[in-house]
């Protein structure tokens, strides 16, 4: 959950799996969302209680953490709110409650009280998920790896649930949006380094999808002819390569080949700095910062092109997900492109 400025209220993380079925995913997703908005309202119950002098329970909305060896939490749900739905083991649902008077269409009934400050205004909620997808329907291409979403009409799935607006997104382009926002640069690419590899593009301020969503399958351009097959069908893919390297626990090639993969962009784009993020760049950090800046650095023709890990939270995508709402109704036009 975070409020109207984007600050985290409250977050739960479930296992979930795209694997499992498009229904089980979208029940599953939606009863963490109902679950967060109720947490509000109890929150909110406490604390009105405590200003009309009352006995408050020791309980506090806060972070669920996740086990240690699981991913890390992709869903969230703002006033905007947000769901970032992962290959993986993990759904962390945020959802963000207005403090001003009045209950939109769509909210549920049960979960408002009168005189109760949270959990009223949930202007809507922002899915992020693996691509390919088509943002503007809220309907899911190939997947890699889960070919039975395809077609799969998503946003109208969820929305005829929760009855609250939805919007969907990549998760690459979620994090983009979040990391802009807080002020990352005018153009950069997000990379994206998890079960996938795939990257969110910001160009002259603007979250950049294309006409079909179809910008930043950073992974799938092919640098070796020859190379291992990738689930895409090619062969030689960045995404191929590099995961094969992880796996092999040849971190510095794979770091190389993100380089490789990070530097066309520089010399395509013209863009400002990269960041780099992800499960598999958080564990070693210090390896492809050095090893991603060092590629881009002998082949950016002198200029100098920062390489970072990216700043901010703990869940980029899940909080991205959230700004995809959040993001229009303080005239963010421009950096969400949600019209």
């Amino acid at each position: 959950m975070v409020d109207l400025a984007g600050a985290l209220v409250a977050v739960r993380t479930v296992p979930l799996d795209l694997g499992a079925g498009a229904a089980k995913v979208v029940e599953t997703a939606a009863i963490q969302v109902d679950a967060v908005r109720a947490e509000a309202l109890r929150a909110a119950r406490l604390q009105t209680g405590a200003r009309l002098g009352m006995p408050v329970g020791a309980g506090r909305v806060g972070v669920t953490p996740a086990p240690e060896d699981a991913p890390a939490p992709r869903t969230a749900i703002a006033p905007g709110a947000g769901v970032s739905v992962a290959p993986g083991a993990v759904a962390s649902v945020r959802a963000g409650a207005s403090s001003q008077a009045g209950v939109r269409p769509g909210i549920r009934p049960d979960l408002v009280a009168d005189g109760c400050d949270g959990a009223r205004d949930v202007l809507g909620v922002g899915v992020a998920m693996p691509g390919p997808l088509d943002h503007r329907t809220g309907v899911p291409g190939q997947v890699t790896g889960f070919p039975e979403w395809e077609g799969f009409p998503l946003r109208e799935a969820l929305a005829a649930r929760l009855q609250l607006p939805v919007v969907l997104d990549k998760d690459t382009n979620a994090a983009a949006l979040g990391l802009a926002l807080r002020g990352a640069g005018d153009s950069f690419a997000y990379l994206h380094l998890g079960t996938g590899l795939g990257a969110g593009l910001v160009l002259g301020g603007a979250l950049h999808r294309g006409a079909r969503t179809g910008a930043g399958e950073f992974g799938h351009q092919v640098v070796q002819l020859d190379g291992a097959r990738c689930d895409c069908g090619n062969r030689g893919c960045i995404e191929a390569l590099c995961l094969g390297a992880v796996a092999r626990g040849d971190l510095p090639e794979a770091a190389r080949v993100l380089g490789a993969g990070a530097a066309n962009l520089v010399g395509l784009l013209d863009i400002d700095r990269v960041l780099l993020g992800g499960r598999t760049i958080a564990a070693h950090e210090a390896c492809f910062v050095r090893g991603v800046g060092a590629v881009v650095a002998e082949r950016s023709r002198g200029a100098v092109i920062p390489v970072t890990a990216a700043e901010g939270g703990p869940h980029p995508v899940a909080e991205g997900a959230a700004q995809l709402v959040l993001a229009p109704v303080f005239g963010h036009r421009r950096e969400s492109e949600l019209g």
